[in-house]
């Protein structure tokens, strides 16, 4: 029987295998049973010893490495990490949870990126450990955990506030019934089948709860309580003298594993339009016409749509995540600019600077306008972005031609390059490439290793007023639109 603590960490059962581990002293021993175990599993594929964790320190940034690598690297192979969900690694597991929590709330705090990755990361682990249980095991460890993170038969919405405050569940995501939540069969059935019509009442609570909603909320909860772990942890640290070394250790070897997916899942500098794309300070002489006429300030109607919908999604994504249509990972600002100073430095004074310039400027007589710049970054609607708030809107792709076309024609003055490609990113992009490429052969050529590239002309914030100066820029490479997605209006 797989224990509930293999699950929930901070089950009654979880907090006895801590009680009985004591103390630091020895965390950072070799554990020869853990290796054992990982080495064992049938499933597990090794390619080197090196990734074998060997202690409760290289287990806990195991478990990090396993999320960031599944959600960034394209070419993640999941038999590297299977004995993450061998339960015979649970008291290792159990210590590494918490380690990981502490590490984190003494060093980064609660409402940091670090905080965000480990509790998607705990939701995603409880989820694909359920996967490789069967159907009755994993529906009997859901009902026994929320048996006890309930701790009544009959439960309140109320009683999820924090977790719908977070936006961890959306209230139409539960069946309620007068105000009580109801999960149980017989309790549904008791309920509705008088109310329910020309349908078979338990294929209705299949339907609306079955097994599904169980393990939703299950999951959420214990995503809750991981995130209020970290915060109790985070309190107790401030009136602490001198937090352990060995959690502060642990917390800047995390830090490197969030900063991974930068350095090595897609922004190398590898050369020509099939490579990845490098971020850097954003350069005007790339920008497509629609840009550079936005940037003018918009004299007519279409202000909202131009400066919200249209600039907000293109000038974060080419400043942070140029490759989103290459890559096809969804990710948050925070993935890309933990410590968001890139966007409020960079990012968003262009975009406030092009909203002055319209006529009326934008945020004089609209200043909620901010509110939804914020929204369309995914920070929700609020007037400042907090890391906290990140999550609760979608970071807006930026929109395609075609919908430039039909929402703000007055923003489309395609040239010939427009021609060949479907979104003002995949421009923006090409024309970087192209120079790069370009400055590189003339380099090659003449031997002198001087570089005009217009990727690296640019080593500030950019002015509205910047203008298109040197040669003609050329864009060679295939006819035809690029597939690129496309973001919302």
């Amino acid at each position: 029987m797989v224990s509930i603590s293999f699950l929930n960490p901070l089950s009654p059962e979880g907090k006895d295998i801590v009680r009985e581990l004591g103390s630091f002293e020895g965390i950072s021993q070799d554990i020869p049973e853990l290796r054992r175990l990982v080495t064992r599993n049938p499933s597990q594929e090794i390619a080197d010893d090196k990734e074998i964790p060997s202690n409760y320190l290289e287990l806990a940034l195991k478990r990090m490495e396993w999320y960031i690598k599944k959600k960034h690297d394209r070419e993640f192979n999941s038999r590297r990490y299977s004995f993450l969900s061998d339960q015979s690694i649970t008291r290792y597991d159990v210590i590494a949870f918490y380690l990981l929590c502490q590490a984190i709330g003494v060093k980064f705090g609660p409402n940091s990126r670090e905080t965000r990755v480990m509790v998607e990361s705990q939701g995603d682990l409880i989820q694909e450990r359920l996967g490789k249980l069967s159907t009755e095991e994993s529906r009997l460890m859901v009902e026994k955990s929320l048996q006890m993170l309930l701790k009544d038969d009959r439960v309140h919405w109320t009683f999820f506030q924090e977790l719908l405050s977070t936006r961890k569940i959306r209230l139409t995501d539960l069946v309620l019934d007068r105000g009580e939540l109801i999960l149980d069969r017989e309790d549904f059935i008791e309920r509705f089948a008088p109310r329910i019509e020309h349908r078979n009442p338990s294929s209705m609570y299949q339907l609306l709860i079955g097994d599904e909603l169980k393990e939703l909320i299950m999951v959420k909860m214990i995503m809750q309580e991981t995130e209020d772990y970290i915060k109790q942890v985070h309190k107790k640290a401030r009136i602490m003298v001198e937090p352990n070394p060995i959690l502060l250790e642990l917390a800047d070897e995390v830090a490197e594993v969030l900063a991974e997916p930068m350095q090595h899942y897609g922004y190398g500098s590898g050369r020509g339009g099939g490579g990845p794309m490098k971020t850097g300070p954003l350069n005007p002489l790339a920008f497509p016409p629609c840009v550079k006429k936005a940037l003018e300030g918009i004299k007519s109607g279409g202000r909202n749509d131009a400066i919200v919908l249209f600039m907000t999604p293109f000038v974060s994504y080419a400043r942070l995540y140029p490759d989103v249509f290459r890559m096809n990972i969804s990710k948050r600002v925070s993935d890309q600019d933990p410590q968001l100073e890139i966007t409020e430095n960079e990012v968003l004074p262009l975009i406030y600077e092009a909203a002055q310039r319209c006529v009326p400027p934008l945020f004089d007589d609209q200043p909620q306008e901010k509110v939804n710049i914020n929204a369309k970054l995914g920070f929700g609607m609020h007037s400042s972005l907090k890391m906290e708030h990140e999550g609760e809107t979608t970071w807006y792709t930026p929109m395609s031609c075609e919908k430039i076309k039909l929402h703000l024609p007055h923003l489309c003055r395609p040239d010939d390059i427009c021609k060949k490609i479907g979104n003002p990113l995949s421009y923006y992009n090409r024309m970087i490439w192209e120079v790069r490429n370009q400055d590189e052969s003339d380099s090659d050529s003449d031997g002198t290793g001087s570089s005009n590239n217009i990727a690296e002309a640019s080593t500030g914030n950019v002015n509205a007023n910047d203008e298109v100066k040197g040669r003609q820029i050329g864009v060679t490479g295939k006819n035809g639109k690029s597939d690129d997605n496309s973001g919302e209006v």
